[in-house]
């Protein structure tokens, strides 16, 4: 016999676990359907020779008490996991910058490093403010975008009639507000904010909305944390609080198609058949159309359509190290901007991630785990013959770990582990669509007001993950992962 639950997650990634989190906690039978080995999706991790790697997401946002994190865990009764809040350096082509956590340092350094003409204290002066309400919006539980009349009572809540003038500014780039104080021309200033924007929300400075950017720029402010032991140890914390209280998962089953009968839903994986009276999606929604009903794929379309040409993918260096290779520096994450002028991504505009002296999950006594990243086009990996795949995969890995030895210069002269991830990486290993992660580039045409939402008009059928409003990222992921769980429960 069909074992049947109240609700079917499609998907282990943040979103779709924290939110299958959520309705067990309330006493709702729930599973959660994963097509490889490990829960995580942007935000997983792999284990080789003794190593951990942190893949996509390294960091933890707003996990604090009272934070879109803290809060979350609070909701599900279980403790926030050990971590290290952290503080950064990005290094620009003729300065290194510290991004602080404390509000204080960080106004001090950006005034200091950048310019503290009359026209950054302004421009500094709306993005503090502009970050400031709607972080607190965030942690109030915002929703976009608008489908009801009550969710317009509940953004004029979040935000605060006072605070209404700001949403002007939804219409905006974060250009658009630079030239607003004419500070186009400041090559420090659109360079931090030009890499910071990309490794936040996918976007160009010319693109990306402002409140957006804004948001993404200050992260750090919000609580940038390293879990201990990794995202290994988080998802570990995490998937073992949901077994707990009597969630399922079932990992290596990917779902092959689903369809409504009877006001619920049957599923069929690749390992079996499952019966569910509700279903929350949380894979991309251009891998959901080749598996669900006509229902939903008239639904999809639309959106799918329109950001077919906002997908964008990544290359990750994984080093296992000896630990005096990365003895260099005192802070553990850095951020480099190789060229004012050239395009970002392909190595300009890399994250580099080390894992403590003390974190022995991540890595054995004496090593540390690197992870070096930076984004790439998915047209530029397409239509590769094997051995012009290789040539270029060797290239761009040799080229990343030559140009982050500008923080570590003896990186990778002896790696217990070298590995190098790719857009063919993630489609073989996750399933992923030409190798396409972290969401959709944010744009003013497909964000906000105007991106995909959890509800898409199908009865029982939520949506959630970086394709859903508001985007990519571990406070994003969350956000959107609350907002599928309350139309689900009721």
């Amino acid at each position: 016999m069909v074992e049947e639950y109240d609700i079917a997650i499609f998907g282990g990634g943040i979103s779709g676990f924290s939110a299958a989190l959520r309705l067990q906690n309330k006493g709702l039978k729930t599973i959660v359907f994963k097509s490889h080995g490990q829960l995580g999706g942007c935000a997983g991790f792999f284990t080789k020779k003794g190593f951990s790697f942190d893949v996509g997401a390294t960091t933890l946002v707003d996990f604090i008490e009272g934070g879109v994190g803290g809060n979350f865990f609070k909701d599900i009764k279980l403790d926030i996991p050990k971590g290290k809040y952290i503080d950064y350096i990005a290094w620009l082509p003729d300065r290194q910058i510290t991004l602080y956590q404390e509000a204080e340092k960080w106004k001090k350094e950006r005034l200091d490093k950048i310019g503290s003409t009359q026209n950054h204290i302004e421009f500094w002066k709306l993005m503090d403010e502009a970050t400031k309400v709607f972080w607190a919006a965030s942690r109030k539980n915002i929703k976009l975008p608008i489908r009801t009349p009550k969710d317009i009572y509940i953004l004029v809540k979040c935000i605060g009639i006072k605070n209404l003038h700001l949403v002007k500014y939804l219409n905006s780039t974060m250009l658009d507000i630079v030239k607003k104080y004419n500070l186009e021309n400041d090559k420090p200033l659109v360079g931090l904010l030009s890499m910071l924007i990309e490794d936040t929300v996918h976007s160009t400075i010319d693109k990306a909305p402002f409140i957006n950017s804004a948001l993404g720029v200050t992260i750090r402010g919000a609580g940038l944390m390293r879990a201990e032991g990794g995202m290994k140890s988080f998802w570990n914390h995490l998937s073992n609080h949901y077994l707990k209280i009597g969630g399922t998962i079932k990992k290596g089953n990917k779902v092959l198609n689903f369809k409504q009968e009877n006001n619920g839903w049957n599923i069929k994986t690749s390992k079996g058949f499952f019966k569910a009276k509700k279903v929350i999606n949380s894979l991309p929604i251009d891998l959901l159309q080749t598996i669900c009903p006509d229902s939903i794929k008239n639904k999809l379309q639309p959106f799918i359509a329109k950001n077919e040409k906002n997908k964008g993918s990544a290359i990750v260096v994984f080093l296992g190290v000896p630990e005096e290779e990365v003895s260099d520096q005192i802070l553990s994450h850095h951020q480099i901007l190789l060229d004012y002028d050239s395009k970002l991504g392909n190595g300009n505009n890399m994250f580099i991630s080390v894992s403590d002296k003390d974190d022995h999950i991540s890595a054995p006594k004496g090593f540390r785990s690197v992870m070096i990243s930076t984004h790439c086009e998915i047209a530029e990996w397409q239509n590769l013959s094997e051995m012009e795949y290789q040539i270029k995969k060797q290239n761009i890995g040799s080229y990343l770990i030559e140009m982050a030895r500008k923080v570590y210069p003896n990186l990778g002269q002896n790696p217990i582990v070298y590995e190098i991830g790719t857009p063919l990486t993630y489609h073989k290993f996750t399933n992923r669509i030409d190798g396409s992660v972290g969401g959709f580039k944010q744009t003013k045409n497909n964000s906000n007001f105007k991106a995909v939402p959890q509800d898409i008009g199908v009865k029982n059928f939520w949506v959630t993950g970086d394709n859903t409003w508001p985007g990519l990222g571990t406070v994003a992921g969350l956000i959107s992962g609350r907002i599928a769980s309350e139309y689900a429960e009721k």
